[in-house]
């Protein structure tokens, strides 16, 4: 099981909608993952998002949803701790499994990860829903590790989803468009005026995030090195299902055994991880 969080941990989450956890998660698990990246980027499955196939340089590479059919990433769901993690965070007495995003930047991507805040690209509402973000690789933020505008979580502002990279043929430029939501505000153009920060990171290390905080990632500046992550979204006591135009059409009203405004008590789609059933 996961390691306890300190008050300062969960301080930072409460006030500054993120906080960094290092060397939170068994060793184990980065080789085990980083061979599940090479896999999946020499046979990547059905939910990826690959802007330079096949490619060792200037490729942005994310798939997710795989916890159903592949054993180490379920492995890692509902055995590495990071429920616990998320629950001590959040302070929720249950956490259940939304989906895991494994995100790959080879070296010399330029490609940002925009700023934005998930979720409006998630059927979801709820303050107690969060994501923890795994580095598989020594990583700064210059090489695209995640940066965050601190306390931004806290006005509960809902910015429109925006189609990532301007691509359109994006895999999710059909969620996005909706209307609703103010338009995520400049932050790259005048970093100046927001409370950024950042964190370099080795592979053990994690970042554990509120879903209403406004983040994102520079391109990997780096010549030699990869950026790979593993991100898994967890829901806790107060998050209902919302499916709404703009999110995530992945998993839809026709996947679950829910009506807009549930608890999402679906163990098929959203298990209980913790407290463990």
């Amino acid at each position: 099981m996961a390691r306890k969080l300190s008050d300062d941990e969960i301080s930072s989450y409460n006030n500054a909608g993120v906080a960094f956890l290092p060397q939170v998660i068994d060793p184990e698990w980065i080789d085990r993952l980083n061979a599940l990246v090479d896999e999946q980027l020499s046979n990547p499955g059905q939910w990826v998002n690959d802007a330079n196939p096949g490619q060792t340089r200037d490729r942005m590479f994310t798939e997710r949803y795989m916890w159903q059919h592949n054993p180490t990433i379920r492995d890692y769901v509902f055995n590495s701790g990071c429920a616990e993690l998320a629950a001590q965070a959040m302070d929720s007495t249950t956490v259940r499994f939304y989906f895991d995003h494994l995100l790959v930047k080879e070296p010399e991507t330029a490609t940002p990860t925009p700023w934005h805040q998930d979720v409006p690209y998630w059927p979801f509402k709820g303050h107690k829903i969060c994501s923890i973000w795994l580095a598989l690789t020594e990583t700064t933020v210059e090489e695209s590790a995640m940066e965050f505008v601190r306390g931004s979580h806290a006005a509960r502002t809902y910015y429109r989803p925006e189609v990532f990279a301007a691509r359109e043929d994006h895999p999710n430029q059909a969620w996005t468009g909706a209307e609703g939501g103010e338009p995520v505000p400049d932050i790259e153009a005048h970093r100046d005026q927001f409370d950024i920060v950042g964190f370099d990171v080795k592979p053990g290390d994690a970042v554990i995030f509120s879903a209403w905080v406004l983040h994102g990632a520079q391109g990997n500046k780096s010549t030699d090195k990869r950026r790979a992550a593993l991100s898994t979204r967890w829901l806790g006591d107060d998050a209902v299902w919302w499916p709404h135009p703009g999110s995530d059409p992945t998993v839809s009203q026709d996947d679950v055994n829910l009506r807009p405004g549930d608890y999402p008590a679906d163990d098929q789609v959203f298990p209980q991880v913790w407290p463990r059933t």
